[in-house]
C-alpha cells in the first residue's frame, strides 16, 4: 500500500476579489489535479488564471520536491481568503473624491497523492560501485 502525503502551495495578494475567485474555486474543489487544470483552462473567467497557477505550483512541488506520483494527485482543500484592501479615490463632480477599495485575495491549496515507489537498484549499478 502506497503512502499518502499532502503538499501545500499558496498565492498571496492576487488582484481579484475573494468573491470572484471563490466562484472559480468552488468548481474544482475535491477534483483531481489534472481534471481541475483542464476545467480552469477552458473557463472564460479572469480569476481562473491565478487559480490554475497555484494548482500547477502545488503539483510541481509534489512531484519534484516530495516525490509524489503526479497521476494520483487530488485537491484535498482549496480556499480563498480576503487579502489586503487597497484604498483609492475616484474623481467626482464639483471637485469631490469618492472612496472605494480594491480587494485582493489569498489562495491556499493542499494536494495529496501517493508517494512514487523508488526504483530497485539494478545489478549493474551495484557492480560498478
Amino acid at each position: 500500500m502506497a503512502e499518502v502525503k499532502s503538499v501545500k502551495a499558496s498565492a498571496k495578494g492576487v488582484d481579484q476579489t475573494p468573491r470572484k475567485v471563490g466562484l472559480i474555486v468552488s468548481m474544482i474543489r475535491g477534483r483531481s489535479v489534472a481534471d481541475a487544470l483542464l476545467i480552469l483552462e477552458n473557463t472564460p473567467k479572469r480569476a481562473a488564471k491565478p487559480v490554475a497557477k497555484v494548482i500547477a505550483s502545488a503539483k510541481a512541488n509534489a512531484v519534484n520536491t516530495h516525490g509524489l506520483d503526479g497521476k494520483t494527485l487530488r485537491i484535498e482543500t482549496i480556499q480563498v481568503s480576503p487579502g489586503q484592501r487597497l484604498k483609492r479615490f475616484r474623481a467626482a463632480a464639483m471637485g469631490r473624491a469618492l472612496p472605494y477599495q480594491k480587494r485582493t485575495s489569498h489562495i491556499n491549496v493542499v494536494v495529496s497523492g501517493d508517494v512514487k515507489p523508488k526504483k530497485a537498484a539494478t545489478a549493474a549499478s551495484k557492480e560498478s560501485k
